[in-house]
């Protein structure tokens, strides 16, 4: 498992927009985001931050 912060991650269409982003990178198996806490958790077998960090910057969005 692993976590990111996304500070700018304000409502269900930046919930999405990570989700489908990092869905598709190798390993995944699923991604919750929380609004609240602003935190992206991705689970999944060997996975890779890099790929991770970029996937969510190709959602328009920066890792804290």
């Amino acid at each position: 498992m692993l976590t990111f912060t996304v500070p700018d991650m304000t409502c269900d269409h930046c919930v999405a927009a990570i989700s489908t982003e990092v869905t598709a990178v190798a390993g995944v198996t699923s991604v919750t985001c929380d609004l609240t806490t602003k935190v992206v958790t991705v689970d999944g077998e060997g996975l890779d931050r890099a790929a991770l960090v970029a996937a969510i910057d190709e959602a328009g969005f920066d890792v804290a």
